[in-house]
């Protein structure tokens, strides 16, 4: 049995504090139009949208570290953790390839 890591709330407040002014960042980026350049296999992607994901995925993994306490668990709970991100991106690389390979991106699907 390994002993408990003992966090102080400083940390937790602090998370919090980043967690909020990552949320009035998201409100902030959707207010503004980033515009919709090629980005992806020439495909048109709305920067909005990338700029949200990425905001979502840091508040994600401050979440996973401090409040959940992945940081401070043992190696194999990382590793299982970081297996199910990796996992987790094959699968949506997988959707996104059907996706965009399809010919109606962009269009109409009738066209």
């Amino acid at each position: 049995m390994h002993e408990q890591h003992v966090v102080s709330p400083r940390i937790y407040f602090a998370v919090f504090a980043a967690l909020l002014l990552l949320t009035l960042a998201t409100v902030q980026v959707a207010a503004i139009d980033l515009g919709e350049p090629a980005l992806l296999f020439g495909k048109r992607v709305p920067l909005n949208v990338v700029v949200a994901l990425v905001i979502a995925c840091v508040k994600a993994v401050l979440v996973i570290l401090f409040f959940m306490h992945v940081k401070y668990s043992p190696r194999l709970t990382q590793i299982v953790i970081g297996s199910a991100f990796v996992w987790l991106f094959i699968l949506l690389a997988v959707t996104l390839s059907d996706y965009w390979s399809r010919g109606w991106v962009g269009g109409n699907p009738g066209t």
